[in-house]
């Protein structure tokens, strides 16, 4: 009886010791297995193959070679069956003898695309519908110590095809609009039609006895140079009323804070205050120092810690400034109370195959944008709400993210599941995206309301169905989307449609924020970026061809063949090619060989988006932002990225790196002068001397002078001024020299395909380093767009640059290959002759 009674005792204090034990999380994402579905065929007959999870239906059948490669050729053609086909998933899993006594088990799914139907061990849990949900169960009474998980994907075509029926009128952009996934995904003029099908996020089951710490927003509520107030708001399931001790600890400076806690069930929501003695503020990195305090919280019972949060904290203000003036309407941020320029792109998904995405991708693009010194990105209505990781990268670098909901150019069903079911991803996304410092600004869609206005959606429907369209458009975009911003957000403003007003309504330049097409759809020439400057450019772009190796990759061949066959897959906008052509021909020479266009075609791009850079930055403050269309590419395509697939810059990328430096120095013409401008966008005068060069392409001075100025703090400012009519001289052989400080700058009177250049040889000495190698180059004349590259792969620190007559200069090659390069080099020079 005593051996009895002290094994009873025993067994109850493990009992006790496991009631406060930690919660755990079991990983779901191996051992799955994948097949089509066919019709009257049992699943225990399917034929079943491997799966990768996060993954998808179309990159599963890529690894085991049953799709060719859609990114070569023209095979995107012979892979469009997958989507049209039903898929099933199966994953057997264990749990643990002591997690399946947990009283909680609750089942995740972050991300299914799209119409899943998902059982555990026979029961269906739920049915999913969007792509930008998660998805979260309680299959407490359900699982076991071994159990299979079933997860049924239907093609989204028959699904869209009933829901379009039920309809009276078409909506535009049907039948995408029924489908809460990457609209992208169903073609665009830079991306393919591949509708991937998935378990595209990870999966996993959460196991807790009696508590479990889900959410932590640590929301700052007020901030002064002694103090910032933050409300810990904390989101917390129990299966029974209970007290508990909440541990805040800033790990920055070792200060704790801690407070008791009553928990009941049928809450989940509590609020803890706390604060922060003479905070660090979060800045752009261009500013100051994106600095992020590390927070704990701690969820404690009876001495035992159960479960802990990790945050980041960035200590900001944002604010957008959107105020009727005398011109029309402001559109600009204030960052910490300062008015901050905004410089940078439009970001779309990096890879067509989201699940195929890297940490490593995201942290080299993101360095890219850094290095070219842009502070903001904004992220397209038409991609994904991004992976957690890109927020916080982008809130370690001091990049400010615009974070358009995924909404773009179409109009969309009202229905009242359609509104809860976008109600439901707005709500979640906020709440998973809000605690970022890099978070500036939501807005609603992408060009929806001006594709209403303005591009012919309305024809052919009744006065009722049009208004019916635009009521549904009001539910969404005026109602819906800014209710959960103001309540869920309130530190951040919404923005309902970029642009305010499309460029067929004069208001676009003076109001709000403005896309401007007229360059490229509308053949407007470069020089329409001077002519009308919005009060911010939230997109304007040029397409150019991608890196030689992207091409090698697409075509399978060695040599750079532009007539290539599947250049026609790979150029996705209709009169892409002609554009090209047709811009080209206006403003530099047009080669015949395809390595040569590939060149030219990205100088083109470059010369174009950086005359309309300095054109906005020139006008600020009336001007406050320009974001380039687009950063980056979601496969290897002739596009507008300034980024190809491959991750090699463009001239565009190279180019946006001087013209969004802080402090840069650029030149407009006016009645026979050079009007010399410093645009300053540092919180500081700075004060030092401008020397005027005038030189012709010899490096034969015509002119020279120095003046001291003074760059007022945070502004745009012409200091100087150059007249034509002083001295004689030809425009087509001579150029400005300008000089601030340690900021250089070029100044050309005529289009380049107007220079006359000389033909002389560029000397190359290559030496090895460290880093690589670093390449010398010299030059008796001037050398315009010098474009280095080889063989071995690496980067380069600069490139498509002006080599100045007589002057040196090193470019470091960034490469682990010991191997000494082979420098290949162009220049302008080859096709432009005096």
């Amino acid at each position: 009886m005593r051996i009895q009674y002290f094994l009873v005792i025993i067994f109850a204090l493990l009992i006790s010791s496991c009631k406060n034990s930690k919660n755990e999380e079991l990983h779901l994402n191996g051992g799955w297995q994948f097949a089509e579905v066919k019709e009257n065929i049992p699943m225990e007959s399917l034929i079943w193959q491997p799966a990768t999870v996060p993954g998808t239906v179309q990159t599963d059948l890529l690894k085991l070679g049953k799709i060719p490669n859609p990114f070569v050729g023209t095979n995107e053609d012979s892979i469009q069956w997958v989507s049209t086909k039903n898929w099933i998933y199966k994953k057997h899993f264990i749990l643990s003898g002591k997690t399946i006594k947990k009283k909680k088990h609750i089942l995740l799914f972050e991300g299914l695309d799209t119409y899943a139907s998902v059982y555990l061990n026979d029961s269906l849990l739920f049915m999913s519908d969007n792509a930008f949900r998660s998805w979260e169960i309680d299959v407490s009474t359900i699982v076991k110590l071994e159990n299979e998980l079933i997860v049924l994907l239907k093609s989204s075509d028959s699904i869209e095809l009933v829901k379009a029926n039920k309809l009276p009128y078409q909506l535009p952009e049907t039948p995408r609009v029924f489908t809460r996934k990457p609209q992208f995904q169903y073609g665009w003029d830079w991306a393919p039609t591949i509708k991937t099908m998935g378990l595209w996020k990870k999966v996993s089951v959460n196991s807790w006895d009696t508590i479990r710490l889900k959410d932590v927003f640590l929301q700052t509520k007020s901030i002064t140079d002694s103090i910032a107030l933050i409300t810990a708001q904390l989101t917390i399931n129990t299966i029974n009323k209970q007290k508990v001790s909440v541990k805040i600890t800033n790990q920055n400076t070792s200060e704790s804070f801690v407070t008791s806690v009553e928990i009941l069930p049928n809450n989940t929501a509590y609020e803890i205050a706390f604060s922060i003695k003479n905070p660090k503020l979060w800045w752009t990195h261009n500013l100051g120092e994106p600095f992020l305090y590390d927070i704990n919280i701690e969820l404690i019972k009876e001495n035992t810690p159960i479960e802990s949060y990790n945050k980041k904290l960035g200590i900001r203000s944002i604010e957008l400034v959107s105020e009727k003036d005398s011109i029309g309407e402001s559109f600009y941020f204030k960052l910490n109370g300062k008015p901050v320029y905004m410089k940078g792109a439009n970001y779309i998904p990096q890879n067509i195959f989201l699940s195929e995405i890297t940490s490593e991708m995201r942290i080299k693009l993101l360095n890219d944008v850094v290095d070219a010194n842009m502070n903001m990105l904004r992220v397209w209505g038409g991609g994904i709400y991004e992976n957690d990781d890109f927020y916080r990268l982008c809130d370690e670098k001091g990049i400010l993210i615009w974070q358009d909901f995924m909404f773009a150019c179409a109009m969309y069903p009202g229905d009242a599941d359609f509104l809860e079911n976008i109600k439901q991803e707005v709500v979640e996304n906020i709440k998973r995206l809000r605690h970022h410092p890099s978070i500036a600004l939501w807005c609603g869609n992408n060009e929806n309301s001006e594709g209403w206005h303005r591009w012919g959606w309305k024809d052919g429907k009744t006065e009722s169905q049009k208004e019916e369209i635009w009521e549904h458009y009001q539910s969404v975009f005026n109602e819906i989307l800014p209710d959960m911003v103001a309540s869920l957000h309130p530190s951040v403003s919404y923005w309902e449609s970029s642009p305010k007003y499309g460029r067929g309504d004069k208001r676009y330049q003076f109001e709000g924020d403005a896309h401007d097409w007229w360059v490229w759809h509308d053949g407007y020439p470069f020089e329409h970026f001077e002519d009308e400057v919005p009060r911010f450019m939230s997109e304007f772009g040029f397409q150019s061809f991608p890196s030689f190796e992207t091409i090698q990759y697409f075509t399978e061949q060695d040599s750079i063949d532009i007539n290539h066959s599947s250049f026609k897959k790979h150029q996705k906008h209709s009169r892409g090619f002609a554009l090209i052509k047709e811009y080209m021909a206006r403003d530099f020479p047009v080669p015949k060989n395809g390595e040569d266009y590939v060149y030219m075609s990205q100088l083109l791009q470059a010369y174009g988006i950086t005359k309309g850079i300095h054109a906005h930055r020139l006008a600020k403050p009336y001007n406050m932002g320009t974001l380039y269309w687009q950063l980056n590419d979601c496969w290897p395509a002739v596009s507008w990225s300034s980024i190809d697939n491959s991750g090699n810059w463009k001239a565009l990328h190279y180019k946006a790196k001087k013209a969004f430096k802080n402090t840069i120095i650029s030149t407009s013409e006016k009645d026979k002068k050079i009007n010399v401008s410093i645009i300053n966008d540092t919180f500081s005068d700075i004060t030092d001397t401008l020397k005027i060069t005038h030189l012709d392409f010899f490096g034969n001075i015509i002119f020279e002078e120095k003046q001291i100025l003074i760059s007022p703090a945070n502004s745009s400012k012409i200091l100087y001024n150059y007249s034509l009519e002083q001295l004689a001289f030809n425009q087509n052989n001579s150029f400005l020299k300008l000089v601030f400080g340690d900021i250089e700058y070029l100044h050309f009177f005529v289009r380049p395909k107007d220079l006359k250049l000389s033909k002389e040889e560029i000397l190359i000495e290559v030496a090895k380093n460290d880093s690589g190698f670093l390449v010398r180059l010299h030059s008796e004349t001037l050398q315009k767009d010098v474009f280095l590259f080889s063989n071995n792969k690496g980067t380069w620190a600069d490139n498509y640059f002006d080599l100045l007559p007589k002057e040196a200069k090193e470019i470091q090659f960034f490469t682990n290959d010991n191997t000494a390069p082979k420098i290949h080099l162009k220049a302008l020079n080859q096709f432009i002759q005096n």
